[in-house]
């Protein structure tokens, strides 16, 4: 598969011939079920899509039954960055339902395979985009990170994932879970294409008013050279397989030998990131996903009376783990509630948010790992609190709003990809970048 770096390069005939080829590739593999359709339009270099993402004239569902029947009527302005840069959407990855998983197996559209076993996950949410990178099936892929779906994905399909600052880029057109949370990041064969990539979809939008006003572009100023102060967490791997150890002290002998300084860091217990994320992101969700009634579009069940109608529409087009988390969203929002758990869980995030602040007075990254072990089984994580307890190392980066990376470091003896994860300060994406470009050549990890 050529890079991005290389496709921006071809002619119209070149990319037209390129375009069919691929095509005709995913066409041969739908066992990977990376794609739920393929859309080969346009002219600029091909992008899969995450099915959350708006795209004008295309169905965009976001893995759910409830919003079958419903075509974007316009743009995301991350796609209109795109087709002005000379990209242009292919297709429509799969995903967990409105982003909630870490498997991509609560899709409407059935699981997502992962490439290099077929037998595991991809991860999730954006599994899809993850598997059609990691598959050769995509130059690269836009994904949605709300607390560790681009990264941990990409770790376990072996590609690169990142997720900018929140702000950086704009979420105008992207299907809301947890509205402080959300982040669109790219997703791609290496860490020069992942700043390429950034570069094109970043910037200030009007139309999100939660959009940073800056427009810092990184890829041209790229530098592996850079000798930088890099934070490990020793005691932050107490939960983490051999392999992930493993691959820990790989990276960090690697970072050593390009010439970083290593220090030890230590953050709080886990335990309290991933209550402050459940307790903030089901509350989010609840409030968001009330908008899917049967009404307004998509899926619509004609009850007895309106009532009826929305209790049906609700009850059939949302899935198991949707129902869950809009059923704890509006437990922890309940008037007998709201001070005992949300209210605690803003503070507790307040708390991590400082926590990270302390360190980047001293460093210039942190080294992290994205999950707790390799790709696991299909149905493995079947019981939610297994899932959730999964995100452990990933969900802390969305609730301090920083920026993060996630790449591979080495592959185990089954060829199972492991990856790991660094973070930079908020909106230093240069330095997250750079960083990542030294690890990588270092580690010369091979597909």
């Amino acid at each position: 598969m050529i890079t991005l770096k290389e496709a921006l390069k071809l002619n119209k005939d070149e990319l037209k011939k390129f375009k069919d080829e691929l095509k005709t590739k995913i066409e041969s593999k739908p066992e990977l079920n990376a794609y739920i359709d393929v859309n080969n339009v346009g002219d600029g270099v091909p992008i899969a899509i995450k099915d959350n993402i708006q795209v004008k004239d295309w169905a965009v569902t976001s893995g759910s039954n409830i919003l079958q029947g419903y075509i974007s009527p316009y743009n995301a302005t991350v796609i209109n960055k795109m087709t002005n840069a000379g990209l242009s959407p292919f297709g429509r990855t799969n995903m967990d339902e409105f982003a909630m998983g870490s498997t991509t197996e609560s899709s409407f559209y059935g699981k997502t395979q992962n490439p290099h076993n077929a037998q595991c996950v991809p991860g999730g949410s954006s599994g899809g985009s993850a598997a059609a990178v990691g598959a050769g099936l995509a130059i690269a892929a836009l994904g949605s990170d709300t607390g560790g779906s681009i990264r941990q994905p990409a770790a376990f399909c072996g590609i690169v994932g990142m997720k900018p600052t929140y702000g950086r880029v704009s979420r105008f057109g992207l299907g809301a879970y947890a509205s402080s949370l959300d982040q669109i990041g790219p997703m791609t064969q290496n860490v020069e294409d992942a700043a390429i990539l950034y570069d094109i979809i970043s910037g200030f939008d009007e139309k999100d008013s939660t959009s940073a006003q800056k427009d810092d572009k990184v890829s041209d100023k790229l530098d592996s050279t850079k000798k930088m102060r890099i934070a490990v967490l020793p005691k932050h791997l107490e939960n983490a397989s051999d392999v992930v150890k493993a691959a820990y002290a790989q990276a960090i002998d690697a970072l050593k030998e390009a010439g970083h300084e290593i220090v030890e860091h230590s953050l709080m217990d886990a335990k309290f990131d991933i209550s402050a994320y459940y307790i903030t992101a089901t509350a989010e969700a609840a409030t968001n996903l009330a908008r899917y009634d049967g009404i307004r579009y998509g899926n619509r069940i004609t009850g007895t009376n309106l009532e009826d109608t929305f209790i049906q529409s609700r009850s059939n087009g949302f899935g198991d783990e949707v129902k869950r988390r809009i059923l704890l969203g509006n437990f922890v929002l309940s008037s007998g509630y709201y001070e005992a758990y949300y209210v605690k869980a803003q503070k507790t995030r307040h708390m991590i948010k400082n926590q990270y602040e302390k360190i980047f007075s001293d460093v210039d990254l942190i080294l992290s790992p994205i999950a707790p072990s390799t790709a696991p089984k299909v149905g493995e994580l079947e019981n939610p609190m297994d899932m959730y307890l999964s995100d452990l190392y990933s969900i802390s980066v969305n609730l301090a709003g920083l920026p993060a990376i996630s790449l591979p470091i080495n592959k185990t003896k089954d060829g199972m990809p492991v990856g790991l994860q660094l973070i930079a300060n908020a909106y230093d994406e240069q330095t997250l970048f750079d960083g990542a470009l030294s690890l990588e050549k270092q580690v010369k990890y091979t597909k």
